[in-house]
């Protein structure tokens, strides 16, 4: 009989090769098909090696991921939540192998947290991936504001040292139902982690806890929400492979190398630069709503 965490894994490799089989052939389409060249340039590259860096420390890749995409106008606004998904997923299954292997946290309550998100991804992938490029530049906008705030909070509040490494009762209820609706944002390209590390550490449970909380309930959600953005092709099948090749080698050196880093000013930089994207998406979504 299988325990909780070796189920857990191979429930996320079958997970990784049901994605793959969707993904790995749709590259293969838009490259016969479009004429679509789909080999990443060498910005596409930095790009998933410095955000999937930086997320596995916990600042989280959506928000600066869309920073530098737009600073170069890498893809269309309309593709940045089916690009984000996508292109994040294989770099953030490969997080979630590492940290819940090796930080302490409750099964009930990390099983629990990760359905939750799966089902609010479930939720929301099938209509974003319909929505137009105003509208989905007008919540990317308002959804990164919101992070800001999270991080801003983070950066402001002095986190506990120590505390539960699970959830009960009225905390176990508001714990899965927070993380519902943060799988359901997580659709139109508000990252998950820095709301779950502040959601886990409020609810009193070990802040390094929320990192295979957080890490488990994306590798899950991320691939099943890439699904109808991969089938209705709303993506940038170029920039979301150099998200994954570059950013699994990532991943690997800050969990296993790196560690850990002082972030403080990085993350008050972080903060900064998604302001200014936040407000760049939404003054575009009023250009074109005008026009």
């Amino acid at each position: 009989m299988l325990d909780a965490k070796t189920t857990l894994f191979v429930l996320l490799g079958v997970v990784t090769l049901v994605f793959l089989a969707v993904w790995v052939p749709a590259l293969l389409r838009a490259s016969r098909e479009g004429g679509e060249r789909v080999v990443p340039n060498l910005w596409e590259l930095f790009v998933g090696l410095v955000t999937d860096f930086f997320d596995t420390l916990g600042i989280g890749s959506f928000a600066t991921t869309t920073t530098l995409y737009r600073a170069r106008r890498t893809i269309d606004d309309r593709l940045l939540p089916g690009t984000l998904n996508i292109g994040h997923t294989l770099p953030t299954i490969l997080q979630a192998f590492l940290y819940i292997d090796s930080v302490k946290v409750e099964m009930t309550t990390l099983v629990s947290m990760i359905v939750a998100a799966v089902a609010g991804s479930l939720l929301g992938a099938p209509i974003v991936a319909r929505w137009p490029r105003a509208k989905i530049q007008v919540g990317l906008g308002l959804a990164l504001l919101a992070l800001v705030s999270v991080l801003v909070y983070r950066q402001l509040w002095t986190e506990p040292k120590a505390g539960t490494e699970g959830l009960e009762g009225g905390l176990f209820a508001a714990g899965v139902t927070a993380n519902f609706i943060l799988g359901a944002l997580m659709t139109i390209g508000v990252g998950l982690y820095a709301p779950c590390l502040v959601l886990v550490t409020m609810l009193g449970m070990n802040p390094s806890s929320g990192f295979p909380i957080m890490m488990g309930s994306c590798a899950f959600l991320m691939p099943l929400a890439s699904v109808p953005f991969i089938r209705q092709r709303c993506y940038s099948p170029r920039a979301t492979l150099g998200l994954a090749l570059a950013g699994l080698p990532a991943v690997w050196v800050a969990a296993k190398i790196v560690k850990s880093l002082d972030l403080y000013w990085v993350q008050w930089l972080v903060a900064v630069v998604v302001v200014y994207t936040a407000i760049t998406l939404l003054r575009a979504a009023a250009r074109e709503k005008k026009d």
